[in-house]
């Protein structure tokens, strides 16, 4: 397989087809589940026909080309909830990912301080997310690191960071950073806030515009940033400005349409999200998210919320 790190958009249909025809091949589940749509390699000749697999089918299936794993990635779930398991067959593939798309959008990774204010994931292993900050952190400024509660000890560093004329980027679950700007009024607008999602039942859920205009309100930033992955995901898309996210070149978005998720949205039109992330070369690269989301004619995306009872949703077509 060429390397997808190079795809063009002129490129990029013909590398997602050569990608499909691997994961259908080599991927069980994913056969399974196109040849019950009646699709395969034979019949799928564009972008519009390939089959997206329902996420829900990470929490149940081991979705791999092969039984060699690097590391297995999880979901956070609540308290009694089925997690999803992403079994990471080549973590240099998830290190490149993620850097290289950071560095498309903020420049050289070791030219910023970090401070993660992420506490609920801290406490546990198996985060993609905490894996991508860890490694942003060691391969930043030494005075970078992650932060559970001690908020005081966060914001002092983050003020001696900043007389030092560094380059602070501040990342966070958006409970975390809710609770940062309950409690404290520090000026934050010398910095770049990136806020990653994830109320995981600490707070109710808003909108995300909602949440950056109480954000940028209590801690006197004119922008707040986001960052859109998932567990199932070995790629990010980023939101610089307007709540609109950019993706890098192997990434793409499609919105499905709400009644009938073999069908895509206009541009500008509500959807469900569907997720093309060419990374994820030795899982499924074609995911139909739980997201309700829209896409621009520029590639551009907004992400607006989740369908209802996201968790029971999916495709029953395949029970054990």
């Amino acid at each position: 397989m060429e390397d997808i790190f190079n795809v063009t958009s002129n490129s990029f249909e013909e590398v997602a087809l050569k990608v499909f025809t691997h994961q259908y091949e080599n991927v069980d589940i994913y056969k399974a589940y196109c040849n019950l749509l009646n699709k395969n390699p034979t019949n799928v000749q564009s972008i519009d026909s390939i089959p997206f697999l329902p996420i829900s089918f990470f929490k149940t299936h081991r979705i791999s080309d092969s039984t060699d794993c690097q590391s297995t990635f999880t979901s956070s779930g609540t308290s009694g909830s089925q997690t999803s398991k992403h079994f990471v067959n080549d973590l240099a593939i998830y290190e490149r990912s993620f850097q290289t798309a950071f560095e498309m959008f903020y420049g050289p990774i070791n030219q910023y301080t970090y401070f993660a204010l992420l506490p609920s994931y801290l406490e546990r292993e198996g985060s993609s997310l905490i894996y991508m900050v860890n490694h942003l952190i060691q391969n930043g400024n030494p005075s970078s690191g992650f932060y559970l509660h001690n908020h005081l000890e966060m914001i002092n560093n983050i003020k001696q960071s900043i007389s030092k004329g560094e380059k602070v980027i501040l990342f966070g679950v958006s409970f975390a950073l809710l609770d940062l700007a309950e409690q404290f009024h520090f000026d934050f607008s010398a910095i770049t806030i990136i806020e990653t999602g994830g109320m995981k039942g600490r707070k109710k859920e808003m909108i995300r515009s909602e949440l950056h205009a109480i954000l940028m309100q209590q801690l006197n930033c004119k922008n707040i940033h986001s960052e859109y992955g998932m567990t199932e995901l070995l790629s990010q898309a980023y939101s610089i400005s307007d709540e609109k996210f950019n993706t890098p070149p192997w990434m793409k978005i499609i919105i499905r349409s709400h009644n009938d998720p073999f069908s895509t949205e206009k541009f500008g039109k509500t959807g469900g999200v569907n997720v093309i992330d060419l990374a994820n070369i030795h899982s499924c690269s074609f995911i139909e998210t739980q997201d309700l989301g829209k896409s621009h004619e520029n590639g551009q995306f907004e992400i607006l919320g989740r369908f209802d009872l996201s968790d029971i949703r999916g495709c029953n077509l395949l029970v054990e």
